[in-house]
């Protein structure tokens, strides 16, 4: 071998050390370079910092990340420490959503916005040291989190190939957010867990948004049934108002959602109207409670114990709804307290009357996340090999994540993961699927929830949906248990789906269909319901469309609610208005 030929190849052996020992490839450059102002602080901040691309400018580019064909871009790293005037960059070799790599973007112009997700360090009973954001009373969004700190949109010219990385300087805080005070018929009730705080290893808090009857008084002999109204976190008690409306009935504001103009005028106009029925005076008289147990991973804990979110279930049950009870004369026994809600609230719904059978009188799940995961979505994950992939011979067909009313695809499944996982890793994205797998899944050895599948390829951990199945699929667990638990579930069981979910949830719906019509000693004596060409999140209303119904979860289950009380209240009761 001559000396140019020796040369050359000591040269490539370093340059592949290089990409060994660093991960970086020989054309790899920084693209961005960020820091942030000391007046934000100067103790060293640990969390996930995302950097936000979009050529839209008509709203922040934090406002712009989402599932839709119009998303921005996003990439992100973890950071540990960071002080103040400490360069942290990122590469064009970064892994991006929707686009693979930052390397993928064309020469051109550009908005981008750097934000930090803050990042806790919790000390947990199981043994864990975990790093995680704490909610700071927004319901778990990284973008409008208080004491997140942003930088300011700014234009650049963006090249993936320059060797000048562009300066991003971080300069603004995320305000705290003022909570809402209490009014005549809205009151807010917060407590201290002590069993979340002994698994979180500090103090952590409940809160129960309530709305009490008309005519309460404290001193009075009266009592009142509890409807739990579970979904996702309420700031207050939504759909409720005591004032006529005041958005113009007119209004061309048209809603992409509904197709329809004049949406919030109807909005006001129902919660006005509910007023109207709550005061009247032959109206039955309960309490209503929407619940806060926003978490660090995500804007409610499903209201179930887990592994990595901690017994949010027996803290909400036996902590939160008796002291609400006994604050405003609840009746406080299982024959008086009703669930109901849609999709998440669904789910919710049904999981706590199945694991808390005698506590409750009955469920209305609507659009119920996956109740069944032989249909966790679109997934089998008891039969799959992978989540994003149908796998053939010859051919790999992708998966769907979300359809429209017609059945045409939105996004897909590897997508929707994918920018799951740029937000967080470890299930830190605050988001759908990484809540469902932290409170189904075990803990992993480092502490956060063990995977259900990889992120980015999907293959499925089958020893991890072994977990799932035994711990948290409501068919089955049922089904397992039905000589033990069906007694105290007969005639509680009530579930609702469109047929055209557009997260296919009425899949899972059809599989519990059919073990619930196939039940025995005793048979299940509940209704499962489904609406024609119904989109998520239809909730049993098969007179009104979707836009009105989903505004009246509060009344509308009170015809089946009244027949329940009839069968179960004891002879004694002292609830007002039922005519039972």
């Amino acid at each position: 071998m001559d000396r140019t030929k020796k040369e050359l190849t000591s040269l490539l052996g370093i340059l592949f050390s290089i990409i060994l020992f660093t991960g970086c490839s020989p054309t790899e450059t920084h693209l961005f370079e960020i820091t942030y102002n000391d007046e934000l602080g100067d103790e060293g901040f640990d969390g996930r910092l995302l950097v936000l691309i979009t050529k839209d400018d008509s709203k922040e580019p934090r406002f712009q990340i989402n599932d839709s064909d119009e998303t921005g871009i996003v990439v992100g790293k973890n950071v540990q420490n960071w002080n103040a005037g400490q360069k942290e960059t990122i590469s064009s070799n970064t892994l991006a959503y929707p686009i693979d790599k930052l390397n993928d973007l064309e020469k051109g112009d550009y908005y981008v916005q750097a934000i930090l997700h803050k990042y806790d360090t919790f000390n947990l009973s199981n043994g864990h040291t975990v790093q995680l954001p704490m909610d700071q009373g927004e319901g778990q969004h990284w973008n409008t989190s208080p004491k997140n700190i942003y930088s300011k949109p700014i234009k650049v010219t963006l090249d993936p190939s320059s060797p000048n990385p562009i300066p991003i300087v971080i300069s603004e805080e995320i305000p705290p957010i003022a909570p809402v005070e209490d009014s005549k018929y809205v009151k807010h009730v917060k407590i201290k867990s002590e069993l979340l705080s002994e698994f979180w290893g500090r103090d952590m808090y409940l809160q129960a948004n309530v709305l009490i009857p008309e005519g309460f008084d404290k001193d009075k002999k009266a009592e009142y049934p509890l409807m739990v109204f579970h979904g996702h976190f309420p700031k207050t008690i939504g759909g409720f108002r005591t004032t006529p409306p005041t958005a113009p009935k007119e209004d061309t504001i048209f809603s992409d959602r509904f197709g329809i103009t004049g949406y919030k005028y109807i909005q006001e106009k129902e919660a006005y109207d509910f007023y109207k029925q709550w005061t009247s005076k032959n109206f039955p008289r309960f309490l209503v409670i929407e619940i806060q147990h926003q978490n660090p991973y995500y804007d409610d804990s499903y209201a179930v114990n887990s592994a990595n979110l901690g017994p949010y279930g027996d803290a909400i049950t036996y902590e939160l709804i008796p002291h609400v009870e006994e604050m405003f004369n609840g009746v406080g026994e299982g024959w008086g307290r009703f669930l109901y809600g849609g999709s998440t609230g669904g789910w919710e719904a049904l999981a706590v009357q199945v694991f808390y059978p005698k506590e409750y009188n009955g469920c209305f799940a609507a659009c119920p996340d996956p109740i069944d995961f032989r249909a966790y979505t679109v997934v089998d994950i008891y039969k799959d090999d992978n989540a994003y992939y149908k796998n053939g011979t010859f051919k790999n067909t992708l998966r769907p994540g979300m359809r429209d009313g017609k059945g045409h695809i939105k996004t897909q499944l590897i997508d929707m993961n994918r920018r799951e996982y740029i937000l967080g890793d470890n299930s830190r994205s605050g988001d759908q699927w990484d809540i469902w797998q932290a409170v189904y899944s075990p803990a992993g050895e480092n502490g956060y929830p063990k995977p259900i599948w990889d992120k980015l390829t999907g293959e499925i951990d089958r020893e991890v949906a072994e977990y799932w199945r035994e711990n948290y699929d409501l068919r089955y667990i049922m089904e397992r248990d039905w000589d033990k638990i069906g007694k105290d579930l007969e005639g509680k069981v009530n579930i609702y789906c469109g047929d055209m979910d557009n997260y296919y949830l009425n899949n899972a719906v059809v599989l519990t269909e059919e073990f619930l019509e196939n039940t025995k000693n005793p048979y299940y004596n509940g209704e499962v319901d489904y609406g024609n060409n119904a989109e998520h999140c239809w909730n049993g209303d098969q007179e009104n469309p979707n836009y009105i119904s989903r505004l009246r979860y509060n009344t509308m289950y009170l015809d089946k609610i009244t027949e329940r009380l009839k069968k179960t209240a004891p002879r004694n009761h002292k609830l007002k208005n039922w005519g039972i």
